[in-house]
């Protein structure tokens, strides 16, 4: 359906508020990633004693979804690159209600086991595509907090999730949870997908996809609505010029400039940034608050109606993000998230190993932790994967990267169970901190700012400056150039 049922054109200044509603739809596919993470923390328990589960089996029926999120994330760039970013995006809908729908339904282990790793392709694609979506729709001087809109529906659909698994599992006494409670929490999942996929059919293409495609003609009247006139035919040609040199690179091909030199490089940095999201815990909060919750001496309603606070938490200061990440720049965001996430960690570790499970302390701690990492790398990781990788091969960079993402959300997910049971949650967390720790000064070193640029404008940032990316501040010193 043509995009201009959405808005009417505002012919100079370009239109905010379609930008807006784009984007906001885009981001619906984060709302459906937040949503399953939400609901299989409030389920898991009842999963443990419906099917008998130890703690690796445990891990594995929780993370079993993120084999599907790494297969999704694979194929993501190169089908989004084939057949467009919105009719994939159609796709991952529909294969999401399928897999969530399904696993409501599944009579046995292994067949909820298949239908979350299905569900798992749908959330791959959506969190590799989604961001870059908004990326190449929206304008610089907003790129940070649109982009990051996928991650406020995530925290949001986090939140949502909770309140409701809180709600379903007070409709009945544990038997029925057990039974039939935990059906009802995965198949109310049902109703975003749906809604996701109807919006879908009302939003443009990707303008750049578009250009990149030879189709300038259907591009232009997008980026009049976006920018207005002037600067819509400016960007026009600023695509085109970027896609001058390699516009029918493959697959294949593109892959293969990334492992050259200065590409090379920013396969690399974008990589270890999207790992250090996963590997300093923040999916082991998630998935598991109610244990963690339980491991300080709260019993189980006290242990939901904390993790209920943490996706209050979680949603107030990812909002607080949207607002900085274009004002105080990403570079600093992840610097300061990252810093307080340390000292957060290490405390929550020395309480656990001196035995204070019982006061405040810890409490205090996962929540200045969460708080943290929502205002930093929650949202602002998003942001640079989908900005910092040149045009003509962003689609096959950022497979990678949310790889490698998904990659160490499984390790996280599938370790966390075992960790709590054989070194303690002490010593779990010290490794968390050690990880947030080394996301500080690896972010301090190797980090570019990327705020205030357009993504034409990163490109040619990156073929300027490959052969030094730090100076004494960690800057580039013509990263602020442009």
């Amino acid at each position: 359906m043509n995009s201009d049922t959405i808005l009417t054109q505002t012919p100079e200044k370009g239109s905010l508020r379609f930008v807006i509603l784009v984007s906001l739809v885009a981001a619906l596919g984060g709302f459906l990633f937040g949503f399953d993470t939400s609901v299989m923390s409030g389920a898991n328990g009842y999963l443990r004693l419906r099917f008998g589960l130890g703690d690796a089996m445990l891990g594995w029926t929780v993370s079993c979804i993120i084999i599907g999120c790494i297969a999704g994330a694979a194929f993501a760039g190169m089908m989004g690159n084939r057949y467009g970013r919105k009719r994939v995006l159609i796709v991952s809908a529909l294969l999401y209600i399928i897999g969530i729908g399904g696993s409501a339904l599944a009579g046995g282990l292994v067949p909820f086991i298949a239908l979350r790793m299905l569900e798992g392709v749908a959330i791959g694609i959506n969190c590799s595509l989604c961001p870059m979506y908004n990326a190449e729709i929206a304008p610089a001087k907003y790129r940070g907090r649109l982009v990051a809109m996928t991650q406020m529906a995530t925290v949001t659909a986090i939140l949502s999730g909770m309140l409701l698994s809180y709600f379903i599992a007070g409709a009945g006494n544990e038997a029925w949870n057990i039974t039939s409670g935990w059906r009802f929490m995965f198949g109310a999942g049902v109703v975003p997908g749906t809604l996701f996929l109807i919006l879908l059919f009302f939003v443009p293409e990707s303008p750049r996809w578009l250009i990149q495609k030879g189709r300038a003609e259907e591009a232009l009247p997008i980026l009049l609505r976006i920018h207005g006139n002037t600067a819509a035919r400016q960007e026009v040609l600023d695509i085109k010029r970027s896609f001058a040199e390699e516009t029918k690179l493959s697959f294949g091909e593109a892959a293969r400039q990334l492992m050259k030199g200065k590409t090379r490089k920013i396969l690399v940095i974008g990589t270890i940034v999207a790992m250090t999201q996963q590997i300093t815990g923040i999916n082991a909060v998630m998935y598991y608050a109610p244990e963690i919750f339980r491991q300080t001496g709260s019993g189980t309603s006290g242990s939901l109606l904390q993790t209920l606070l943490v996706g209050v938490v979680n949603v107030v200061f990812t909002a607080l993000s949207l607002w900085l990440v274009d004002k105080l720049g990403r570079k600093l965001l992840l610097l300061i998230g990252s810093g307080v996430m340390t000292v957060s960690l290490l405390l929550i570790g020395v309480s656990f190993e001196l035995g204070q499970t019982g006061g405040v302390v810890i409490i205090v701690c996962i929540l200045a932790y969460v708080a943290a990492f929502a205002v930093s790398l929650g949202a602002v990781v998003w942001v640079l994967l989908a900005e910092m990788f040149p045009n003509r091969i962003r689609g096959v960079a950022t497979a990678i990267a949310n790889m490698a993402l998904w990659a160490m959300n499984f390790v996280v997910s599938q370790s966390f169970p075992s960790l709590l049971s054989s070194i303690g949650p002490g010593k779990t967390f010290w490794i968390y901190g050690a990880a947030a720790l080394f996301t500080f000064l690896f972010t301090m070193s190797q980090v570019p700012e990327t705020k205030g640029k357009s993504l034409e404008e990163i490109e040619a940032m990156w073929e300027k400056n490959h052969a030094s990316l730090a100076d004494e501040r960690g800057f580039a010193p013509s990263l602020q150039e442009n």
